[in-house]
Parts: structure tokens; sequence; C-alpha cells
């Protein structure tokens, strides 16, 4: 069950039942950055939306109860066996996307960023990611425009009308 809102008020539903119609509801996403890079991943081929396409770091839902952070650490290690990295706050994102298949996401979005060390381990599960890569942040952007279909469509969104304001330098 994640959180939704049903007449104003956040109740919890199944996930898939929020998507079928189109409720607003919480979501996560994360981006490692690696200096001017930062780690996305292909979808894997079994995701029930949006197979295939490439995302950031990460994304999810939290479970109901569960912080928006908490959710962010546990979706990093189950999608990537990531752990240990100090994640930040960066921005909130509201948007609304048809993912296909009569789905759609609209979601109130918290956007963490962490900074990778040198030696950062990945290791994908490959039910949820089918591959990683780093690319330098104006490749992603340019690669969007370019080849739009290749991407998520919060991706899309993200690098269209976000990009400044989540990876802007950090204050101090």
């Amino acid at each position: 069950m994640i959180p939704a809102w049903i007449d104003g008020a956040l109740q919890p539903v199944e996930k898939l039942a929020v998507h079928r119609r189109g409720l607003r509801h919480k979501a996560i996403s994360v981006f490692v950055l690696a200096g001017d890079k930062v780690l996305i991943q292909r979808r894997a081929a079994g995701k029930y939306h949006t197979p295939g396409l490439w995302a950031n770091t990460c994304c999810t839902h939290p479970y109901w109860g569960e912080s928006d952070i908490d959710c962010a650490r546990r979706r990093l290690e189950e999608e990537l066996g990531i752990t240990g990295l100090v994640l930040n706050p960066v921005h909130d994102v509201e948007y609304r996307a048809d993912v296909g298949g009569g789905l759609t996401e609209h979601e109130c979005v918290r956007i963490f960023r962490a900074e990778a060390p040198a030696d950062l381990s990945v290791h994908p599960a490959p039910e949820e990611v089918a591959e990683t890569r780093w690319v330098p942040l104006g490749d992603l952007a340019r690669d969007v425009i370019r080849r739009p279909e290749l991407f998520t469509p919060w991706l899309r969104i993200y690098m269209a009308e976000h990009m400044e304001r989540i990876f802007a330098p950090a204050p101090g």
C-alpha cells in the first residue's frame, strides 16, 4: 500500500490501483552523482510499466507510514545494492504522465541527490534493473532531447523542467 490522496486526504491504496485510477500519490527519486556524471539505470524488461527505458538512479513509492528518506535508502539498496550514501533532499516535483498500458503516474516526488565515493559498488537487481551506466550530465540532457523515446516520462520531465534545481551545487 502506498500513500495516495483521495478526497484531499492521504490514504493507503494498492500501487496498481493508484496507477490505474491516476491518483495523486507520494514518490521519491534519487540521483547519484560522481563529479559531473550521474548514475542512470535501464528498467528491467519485466517492469509493469516503462520496461527497458532509461531512468534516474532509482525511484519508487514510499510504503504507507514510511518516511521519504527511509524509502530512498531502501530502494537504492533493493534496486542497486547501494548503501551508506548521504542523501540530501533537493527538490519537490509534482507531475502527471501517461506511462502506457492504461496507467498514469500522478506523483508528488521528493527528489534526493547523493555524491558517490570513487569506490562505489553497484550491484543491480536483475528483476528491477537491466543495466546501469555513468553519463556526464550534459550528455544526458542532450540525449533526452535527441532520443526522448529511450527515457522514462519522469526523467524527461526532470531534465526539461527541473534540471537546474536538481543539479544545482550544494550551498556553502
